[in-house]
């Protein structure tokens, strides 16, 4: 395990073209262990690209990317060994089965066990390890439920339950308040402020809530058109007149 501080993903004028057009144009980031990074803009400005860049599934057309120390043509496999793993904008669960169901086939998954749920029986470490997940993420009282029934922000908790199971360094979140109440979002920002501290799991999110990022995020990183406007802490980012201009105006 790297120490807080430590570089996860390092990104030095990254540029990604796509049909003769530019989706990121020589962005440089960097994610740091132990520290939750935000990344904010406007629709279209480069966020899913650049989520897909890091994660292996995008190659980039310039520039220089390490991520978990793998280089620039690594591959998604290789990214999740190495301990990278990502929740998508529209959760990814198996809607048929139960909550407890998903997390216990992703937990067996990651630890190479065979994943038929009728399996008679399980290590105890994977059942363990499950249920624990399932706790963690505040899902316990519906573990029984299957996963194509459960509200906008329950389905998003299983999703990063799922993700969890892989004990993954550094996990990529797209949106993940997307859709919920109020009351729904105040729990995941609970969940997500808590992923670190109880799983050693450093967190890069992408988000519109503005009232999110600034609860959660250590760092702020702002795309407009596929470059970087600025990055810094929260305060700084939030009166900086470009990025009022670009964006936060769009938010009232």
């Amino acid at each position: 395990m790297s120490a807080p501080g430590s570089v996860l993903a390092e990104l030095v004028e990254v540029w990604k073209e796509y049909s003769g057009n530019w989706a990121l144009q020589g962005v440089t980031m960097t994610v740091t262990e132990g520290r939750v990074h935000a990344l904010i803009g406007p629709n279209g400005a480069g966020k899913s690209t650049l989520f897909g860049v890091i994660s292996g599934e995008h190659r980039v057309s310039r520039g220089s990317i390490e991520v978990l120390g793998s280089g620039a043509h690594r591959r998604p496999a290789q990214l999740v060994r190495a301990g990278l793993a990502r929740g998508f904008q529209v959760a990814r669960v198996f809607p048929t089965m139960t909550v407890h169901d998903n997390v216990l086939v992703a937990v067996a998954a990651a630890r190479r066990e065979s994943a038929v749920v009728w399996r008679p029986r399980y290590s105890r470490q994977v059942t363990g390890a499950a249920a624990d997940l399932i706790d963690a993420v505040g899902l316990g009282r519906i573990r029984a439920t299957p996963a194509g029934i459960l509200a906008q922000g329950d389905r998003k908790r299983l999703e990063i339950a799922m993700a969890l199971a892989s004990q993954p360094r550094l996990l990529l979140l797209d949106e993940p308040t997307a859709g919920m109440s109020q009351e729904e979002t105040d729990q995941t920002v609970a969940l997500v402020g808590r992923l670190y501290p109880d799983h050693h799991t450093t967190v890069l999110i992408s988000e519109h809530d503005m009232r999110v990022v600034f609860a959660l995020a250590d760092e702020v990183t702002v795309l407009h058109q596929g470059t970087v406007l600025c990055t810094g802490d929260p305060q700084t980012v939030r009166a900086d007149p470009r990025v009022i201009a670009a964006y936060l105006g769009e938010e009232g």
